[in-house]
């Protein structure tokens, strides 16, 4: 099975740490994240790996070559990282030809990416995996878990191309980062720009593409995006390790 991990990132609220490192390549319970995510899908069955870079690319490029020769990189080449959509579309020709599973490198979580890939429905164009969670923005499910919009309850900004749409009819559930993407996304990626959300893409398409959601439950997950979400990370991985010992 074939993986594309997001690995680009500028990781700007966790300098200093990142002021001479890539975020990929920051430890956390002295294994770097990138090498976490890769043994991960590893053990999930996924091997052929696909990291996209950009910050210090030369880096994880040479991390890449000396833990995972046969990891496979796209380089993004533009002045500024394409997000999670453009990434998606400039590793086309690394993607191409079968389904593929999109995970976040600052992602660190329980989740069963097997089972993930197992479940994927027939004709899918994407499966998102989502879980409840306390957060601003969700993504809006009907009845059979397929995705219909977006909603910001902060704000109170509602996002949909469903006519009349009223969001209290549906679920919200929070997006994870993972997700399993087939390969049919790349003909209705071509006339998307360079630079855009991978989100953005799926909110416009719901309507007339078949999005749905798989719900984890009992999910364990930390997006390491700043010092304390990386001090909260150390703390699971410790508190793992010293669970897998007794």
């Amino acid at each position: 099975m074939r993986a594309l991990v997001f690995a680009a990132g500028l990781g700007t609220r966790l300098r200093p740490l990142t002021n001479t490192i890539p975020k990929a390549l920051v430890s956390v319970g002295g294994v770097p994240m990138l090498e976490r995510v890769i043994l991960k899908l590893q053990a999930a069955g996924f091997d052929d790996i696909v990291v996209n870079t950009f910050y210090f690319a030369d880096k994880v490029e040479d991390f890449l070559k000396e833990k995972f020769p046969s990891v496979r990189v796209s380089h993004e080449t533009g002045e500024e990282p394409f997000e999670t959509g453009g990434g998606i579309k400039f590793a086309e020709p690394l993607l191409k030809g079968e389904p593929f599973l999109v995970h976040n490198v600052d992602i660190l979580s329980n989740a069963n990416l097997a089972e993930l890939a197992s479940g994927v429905r027939p004709g899918a164009l994407a499966t998102l995996l989502v879980y409840e969670a306390e957060a601003d923005r969700y993504f809006l499910f009907d009845d059979d878990m397929r995705l219909v919009g977006w909603t910001n309850v902060r704000t109170g900004q509602v996002r949909s191309s469903l006519e009349n749409f009223d969001p209290s009819r549906y679920r919200k559930l929070s997006f994870c980062g993972i997700h399993i993407i087939s390969d049919a996304i790349f003909p209705l990626l071509a006339d998307w720009p360079e630079k855009f959300s991978i989100i953005d893409f799926y909110i416009q398409m719901a309507a007339t593409q078949p999005i749905y959601g798989v719900e984890a439950k009992d999910l364990k997950l930390i997006d390491i995006g700043s010092p304390e979400k990386l001090a909260e990370a150390e703390k699971m991985v410790k508190f793992e390790n010293c669970k897998n010992t007794l």
